[in-house]
């Protein structure tokens, strides 16, 4: 019998996990087509990578249950985007199929908003 690994995972990984799940789907539904999900280097990790026509979109999904702390873009640092953008340089020194296309850096941040999802996709964010 096939054990669900996921349910042993730390609740914050498994909310990140159901939240690139729903931007997935989201962005798969606005007709972007999926190429990877969880695209990681030693320089970092990029949450999905899309293809939207002929541009490569990066994309960083980022949750919040609470706004406490400040929105889910807000939680975007100059560090995190320098690291998103070095683990896109080495996605495309390694996966040179993709040079020919445009590219771009999308944000979807997701909020929780009691049971329904508030989606905000911020297109070409850095």
């Amino acid at each position: 019998m096939k054990k669900n690994l996921k349910q042993y995972l730390p609740l914050h990984l498994r909310r990140g996990n159901e939240a690139e799940t729903v931007a997935e789907k989201y962005l798969t539904g606005q007709g972007l087509h999926l190429i990877s999900r969880n695209y990681y280097c030693k320089a970092g990790e990029i949450d999905l990578l899309m293809q939207d026509c002929n541009t490569l979109v990066f994309v960083e999904v980022r949750f919040r249950s609470n706004p406490y702390f400040g929105s889910a873009a807000e939680s975007i640092t100059a560090k995190k985007i320098q690291r998103i953008r070095k683990t896109a340089e080495h996605f495309l020194l390694t996966h040179t199929y993709f040079e020919h296309l445009y590219k771009r850096f999308d944000v979807l941040t997701i909020s929780a908003q009691s049971s329904k999802h508030e989606i905000l996709w911020i297109k070409d964010a850095f």
